[in-house]
């Protein structure tokens, strides 16, 4: 039996892959609470939080710039290998200097740079999906690696919780470097195949900028990439600041502890799982647009929800729900642009599309989270999530539709 053929858990270098990014995975997600919660510990402000969600994501747009270029030049295994091994040196030095005092300056310092090179890897893990499967099953690949990640994100925020109310925020984000440390053993194993002579050219020694207008140009030419670009720059600006969002209404509007956060968290993993488990299926009875257009808007109603419920249970209902259709509707742009690039350029349209995608969302983190902290929560959450139906809404009007 071919590889083409076989299950995808039976396949060796995938199944090595799909178990390094799920570690990865579980202990990353103990830094998406506890990156937070040290900041909202040392300084009360949800403003605070905001703006290192806001100079993290701006790192990784500029990384953007440069990430695709790299990734279309280099061995792709090694630079995964060498972005996994930095960050766990870079992570692991918050909880050695935490042990000494509060030191809000060096999240500044070291989220930037994990969240630059985290977009090398990011684009250069959706290349070597598209090397390790047929092309034919890629929404199938992308689903299963989301819906482990998403498995393992249930574990992770349950046990940085617990940890950060037991040690503090500090150790968990130490559980993350350890685990990247994990995912970088694990893909020493991982064999590559020669990368396929679609056509394309492959970059040569132009100038980053030419490498972007390189993935630039594809984007454009392609009606259903160019639509989905301007539609995700809007609801990325919209949702990036989320998470904050949740947390802060967790801490400061109800009061609860740093272990109901975790649960809160992990229950919108469960949603992950669901919608990653679900997209294959639904995108091959509906097809693209119906799934892409139908999960922007449920995330825009799940949202506008969010910061009006008063019960845990519901804003735990409401995340999943949002992770859900997030999970689907970025498993569908995604499988779509590993499908209709050619090989060589995968590395610039990825990095270009996500440079556009993500350009104004640090500011959009920062006004979020600025404007709940001074108007609360409920009617900015409100009009974040009617904005996110108006895209879906918009979509309609687009080759996005009949996609």
């Amino acid at each position: 039996m071919d590889d083409g053929a076989r299950p995808l858990w039976r396949q060796r270098d995938f199944g090595i892959f799909w178990t390094a990014q799920t570690l990865s995975v579980l202990g990353d997600s103990f830094a998406l609470i506890a990156l937070p919660l040290l900041v909202l510990q040392a300084t009360g402000s949800l403003a605070r939080m905001g703006l290192l969600t806001a100079v993290g994501a701006a790192a990784s747009v500029l990384a953007a710039v440069f990430a695709g270029a790299l990734v279309d030049r280099v061995d792709r295994r090694r630079l995964l290998i060498a972005c996994d091994l930095l960050r766990m040196a870079l992570y692991g030095l918050v909880p050695l200097v935490w042990a000494f005092g509060p030191r809000i300056w060096l999240l500044y310092a070291v989220l930037p740079v994990c969240e630059a090179v985290g977009m090398l890897f990011a684009v250069g893990y959706v290349t070597v999906v598209r090397g390790l499967v047929d092309r034919s099953r890629l929404t199938e690949a992308n689903g299963r690696l989301n819906a482990t990640a998403a498995a393992a994100g249930v574990l992770g925020p349950l046990g940085a919780g617990l940890v950060a109310a037991w040690t503090g925020p500090a150790a968990a984000v130490g559980v993350d470097a350890a685990s990247f440390g994990v995912s970088a053993a694990c893909l020493l194993f991982v064999r590559l195949g020669k990368r396929a002579p679609d056509g394309a050219e492959r970059p040569g020694h132009a100038g980053l900028w030419s490498d972007l207008r390189t993935g630039v140009s594809f984007l454009r030419h392609h009606p259903v990439l160019r639509a989905l670009t301007a539609l995700l720059f809007v609801f990325s600006f919209l949702t990036l600041g989320l998470t904050d969002l949740v947390i802060y209404h967790l801490k400061h509007d109800l009061g609860r502890p740093d272990g109901t956060v975790g649960t809160v968290m992990a229950a919108g993993a469960l949603g992950t799982i669901a919608g990653s488990l679900l997209v294959a299926p639904v995108r091959r009875r509906l097809g693209f647009g119906p799934t892409w257009i139908g999960s922007v808007a449920v995330c825009g109603l799940a949202f506008a929800g969010l910061g009006r419920v008063q019960e845990v249970a519901a804003v735990a209902g409401l995340s999943a729900v949002f992770l859900a259709c997030v999970g689907m509707a970025g498993t569908c742009s995604m499988s779509l642009r590993q499908e209709v690039t050619p090989e060589p350029l995968l590395g610039r349209v990825t990095s270009a599309f996500w440079t556009l995608q993500y350009a104004a969302a640090p500011i959009g983190a920062a006004v979020l989270t600025w404007s709940a902290e001074r108007y609360g929560t409920a009617p900015v959450a409100a009009l974040a999530g009617v904005c996110c139906v108006l895209i879906a809404t918009a979509a309609l009007t687009t080759p996005v539709r009949g996609a």
